[in-house]
């Protein structure tokens, strides 16, 4: 199955073309920036599919990280994923991004579980916890630091994601320490496709995961009143 994985949902853009029958990718394209995404993501896909030397009528399926992450950069994935799916008539997968970030680790060992936070600015993280055999022990949500840290402090784990530093600097006083500390701040577009691959598309629809409002909100202190 070939899959073409498009990620922008945090501080990068990465494309990956993967063959998930042989696990070989094919072409992969990863761009680290704050902004600029929209402009990004259509030259790099382009980019990923000459380099594989494939049309667009030979991918199996789209997969694209849907949330939580930056409101801007969800929706120009998400768009982008959907554009090629209506136009090729192929599924589109939407997969939460802390289970691709946590995915490398539990694939090399499932049996301590992955804490993956992503930092949600002003004290605040993106949690999910994931056990063995995919367990899902903490869903997806937004958490205040501290309690967020004595969620996961239950046992040995492993920490991954931008939020991992701010959980150790919150870890509460006398529990075990994480096993690991992963820093890994965005996800590999490469293991959003090997998910995406076991993924049930009615499970996994390509719609935003949004944990919290965003921080910009409506200005109405100079608005015009309505007759």
């Amino acid at each position: 199955m070939l899959i073409l994985a498009i990620d922008t949902a945090l501080e990068a853009s990465a494309v990956a073309l993967h063959d998930t029958a042989s696990d070989r990718t094919l072409a992969v394209a990863r761009v680290a920036m704050a902004r600029g995404h929209a402009e990004a993501i259509i030259p790099m896909v382009e980019q990923v599919m000459s380099a594989a030397g494939l049309g667009f009528n030979e991918i199996d399926a789209f997969a694209v990280t849907v949330g939580p992450g930056s409101f801007t950069g969800l929706r120009v994935g998400l768009s982008a994923a959907r554009g090629f799916g209506v136009a090729t008539g192929r599924p589109v997968i939407g997969l939460s991004t802390l289970a691709v970030l946590a995915a490398p680790l539990l694939a090399e060992n499932d049996s301590v579980p992955v804490a993956a936070a992503i930092d949600a600015r002003h004290g605040n993280v993106y949690l999910q916890m994931i056990g063995a055999a995919g367990r899902v022990l903490v869903g997806p949500r937004a958490m205040a630091l501290k309690d967020a840290a004595r969620s996961v402090a239950i046992g040995p784990v492993r920490l991954v994601g931008s939020g991992a530093a701010l959980l150790m600097q919150a870890w509460p006083s006398g529990e075990r320490p994480p096993i690991e500390v992963h820093a890994d701040a965005t996800p590999d577009p490469v293991w959003l496709a090997r998910l995406a691959s076991v993924a049930d598309p009615a499970r996994s629809e390509p719609r935003p995961l949004y944990l919290r409002d965003a921080d910009a909100k409506p200005q109405t202190a100079a608005r015009i009143a309505r007759r």
